[in-house]
């Protein structure tokens, strides 16, 4: 095993779970999370993070999906005393959903879309699995709307996605849903406070399908 594959196996996912369970972000998760309801689907569940903030008594099913399978362990057993309903939660990547179409009343996606290696495939995927009139609840970071702040994004990231799982710091959030065939209420956006603001551009809401 190289160090690149012992730091992904190995660190990666502490640091991750670590870093997106600061102060500032578990505040915009517990605004976001809890308005899932129905049956559910999260993108990028492992490791748990969002379990506390879910409403057991507004979710009837629960399932969920991660690449790294060694922190979906913890996840199942936090959804399975939480909630206390059916959990259904799978190693996978959001570019083939193992669910059928039309499945979820709600799909959750925190923090995720920045380190898959294909978002248009991802986004498909999620407007896919959603029943007619179904909600994609999102929270991201990505391109900053400043100039200054958006060249700094492009100068860093190569070297960021290598030491953070490939994540990226340019994509879009809102724009690139939109050109998804999602309708986008926005709920927030903004920089978190006491973050390098080359990594700190938030933006969080509900997507619909378009025309749904």
């Amino acid at each position: 095993m190289g160090i690149q594959q012992w730091y992904d196996r190995r660190v990666l996912p502490g640091l991750i779970k670590l870093a997106c369970s600061q102060g500032q972000i578990m505040k915009r998760r517990s605004q976001l999370v809890p308005l899932a309801t129905g049956a559910v689907f999260e993108l990028g569940c492992g490791g748990g993070i969002n379990q506390e903030m879910y409403d057991p008594a507004a979710i009837t099913s629960y399932a969920g999906i991660d690449p790294h399978a060694g922190l979906l362990n913890d996840t199942r057993e936090l959804a399975s005393a939480r909630l206390g309903t059916s959990v259904d939660i799978r190693e996978g990547v959001g570019e083939d959903i193992p669910f059928a179409g039309s499945s979820f009343d709600t799909v959750v996606c925190t923090y995720t879309l920045c380190s898959v290696d294909d978002p248009d495939k991802v986004m498909s995927e999620m407007r896919r699995i959603l029943k007619p009139g179904g909600r994609l609840l999102f929270l991201e970071h990505g391109r900053a709307p400043d100039t200054n702040v958006s060249k700094w994004q492009e100068r860093i990231e190569p070297v960021w996605k290598r030491l953070c799982g490939g994540c990226h710091l340019t994509r879009p959030v809102g724009s690139a849903l939109r050109g998804a065939g999602f309708d986008v209420e926005p709920l927030g956006q903004g920089y978190i406070p006491k973050t390098p603001r080359f990594a700190g551009w938030n933006e969080w809401g509900i997507a619909r399908k378009a025309g749904a």
